[in-house]
C-alpha cells in the first residue's frame, strides 16, 4: 500500500466538501448548491503521529515523514446518478480505485441550508447513495458477463468467474454490497477485489452533526440510527462537525490546541477518521528512525518484518536478514537507543515476526 486512499461520497448539501476542504486545505468550491464540485477533488494528507516529533528531537533527525492518505471527493450524488441523473455515473469511476469509502450523512437541521430531498433522514439519505453505488455496480457486472459468456463455454476458469459475478449480482439485487461476499475463500475474494466494485469498499459513516451538538457532547437520535445501521451492516460510524473542522483548518499547531481546549475536545474529526480508517482497513504503522529522516510505514495488521521490509525497498525483502527492534514506548521510557539496549529491550527478530504498531526497526539485509 503506497498510501491509504479514502473516498468521500455523499448526497448534495450535506458538508461533504466542507469537510473535504477542511480536511485538505484544499480550498475545493463549497456552496449552497448541488454539484458544485465538477471534477473530483484531490488531496494528499499527512497522518497526525505524535511519535516522529519525539524521534525527531531524539535522533535529531533532518526530516520527518508521515505517513499519508488520499481523499478524493466525489460530486453529490443523487437518486439516480446510476443512470445518469444530475452528474452521472461519470465520477463513481473515480472510486474504483479507493480502499475505503467515507460517505458523509447529514444529521443536523438546518433551514438556511437547502436538503435535496425537503427532510432530514440519514437513513433514507444512506440508502439512496447506496442503492445508486449498488446500480452502478450491478450495470458494469452486467456488461462483464455478457462479454465472458461465450468464452466460458471453452474455458472452465472463465466460466467459474461468471459465476462468481452472477452470485455478486444476485446479491446486489437482494439489497446487500459485494463486501457481504468477501471472507468466504481467498480465490473469490481476490477475484471480487480485482474488478473493481464499488460496494465491495468498506464503507465509513461521517455523521455530520452540527458545533453545538459537538461542543456539548451530544450524539442526537439523528446519529444513533446511524450508529445502528452501520453496526447492522459490519461498518464503522465516526462523529464529526464539518464547520467546526473548517475552522480548525485555518488555525496553527498552537491555535488548534487552544481552540480544541476551549471546545472541550480532544482530538480534531480528522484524528477520529484516521483511528475509524486504520481501524477498518486493519492498518498499523512501524517507524524507522535515524540522523538523515524518522518516518511512518503503514502496514496491514499481522505483516512479518520481511513484508515491512519490502515497503521500503524490495531488496530489503528479498535479502532480508533480521530485523533490530524496539518498541516506542520502552525507547522513550528509556531515553536513548543506547540505554534500551543495555536494558535488553532491543530485539534481534527473525521472518516469523509479525510487526507490532509502533515498533522501531532497522533492517539487515544482504542482496
Amino acid at each position: 500500500m503506497k498510501h491509504m486512499k479514502l473516498g468521500i461520497v455523499g448526497l448534495p448539501n450535506v458538508g461533504k466538501s466542507t469537510l473535504f476542504n477542511a480536511l485538505t486545505k484544499a480550498g475545493a468550491e463549497s456552496a449552497n448548491y448541488p454539484f458544485c464540485t465538477i471534477e473530483p477533488n484531490v488531496g494528499v494528507v499527512p497522518v497526525p503521529d505524535k511519535r516522529l516529533e519525539v524521534l525527531r528531537e531524539m535522533y535529531n533527525s533532518k526530516r520527518t515523514l508521515p505517513a499519508a492518505i488520499e481523499f478524493v471527493d466525489i460530486a453529490g450524488l443523487i437518486r439516480g446518478a446510476s443512470k445518469g441523473e444530475g452528474l452521472g455515473n461519470q465520477f463513481l469511476s473515480h472510486i474504483r480505485e479507493v480502499d475505503a469509502i467515507v460517505q458523509v450523512v447529514r444529521c443536523f437541521e438546518d433551514e438556511n441550508i437547502v436538503h435535496v430531498d425537503k427532510t432530514v433522514d440519514p437513513i433514507r439519505d444512506i440508502e439512496t447513495i447506496n442503492l445508486e453505488l449498488a446500480f452502478a455496480d450491478m450495470e458494469m457486472i452486467e456488461r462483464r458477463i455478457a462479454k465472458q459468456q461465450k468464452a466460458a463455454k471453452a474455458d472452465k476458469a472463465i466460466a467459474a468467474e461468471v459465476e462468481i459475478l452472477k452470485e455478486i449480482y444476485a446479491t446486489l439485487e437482494a439489497g446487500k454490497p459485494a463486501r457481504n461476499l468477501l471472507g468466504e475463500d481467498e480465490e473469490k475474494d481476490a477475484f471480487i477485489t480485482s474488478i473493481g466494485l464499488i460496494t465491495s469498499k468498506p464503507m465509513l459513516y461521517a455523521a455530520n452533526i452540527c458545533d453545538d451538538d459537538l461542543i456539548g457532547g451530544i450524539e442526537n437520535e439523528y446519529v444513533a440510527r446511524v450508529r445502528e445501521y452501520s453496526a447492522a451492516e459490519g461498518s464503522e460510524t465516526f462523529v464529526i462537525c464539518a464547520k467546526i473542522e473548517q475552522e480548525l483548518s485555518e488555525l496553527d499547531e498552537e491555535e488548534k490546541a487552544a481552540f480544541l481546549e476551549d471546545l472541550g475536545l480532544t482530538s480534531t474529526g480528522f484524528d477520529r477518521l484516521v483511528a475509524a480508517s486504520y481501524k477498518l482497513l486493519g492498518l498499523i504503522s512501524y517507524l524507522t528512525a535515524g540522523e538523515q529522516e524518522v518516518r511512518a510505514w503503514t502496514i496491514k495488521v499481522g505483516t512479518k518484518a520481511p513484508g515491512a521490509a519490502g515497503k521500503i525497498h524490495s531488496d530489503f525483502e528479498r535479502g532480508f536478514i533480521r530485523a533490530e527492534i524496539v518498541n516506542f514506548e520502552d525507547l522513550v521510557a528509556c531515553g536513548s537507543y543506547t540505554a534500551a539496549k543495555e536494558k535488553g529491550l532491543v530485539r534481534l527478530e527473525g521472518k516469523e515476526y509479525v510487526v507490532q504498531d509502533g515498533d522501531i526497526i532497522l533492517f539487515r539485509f544482504n542482496v
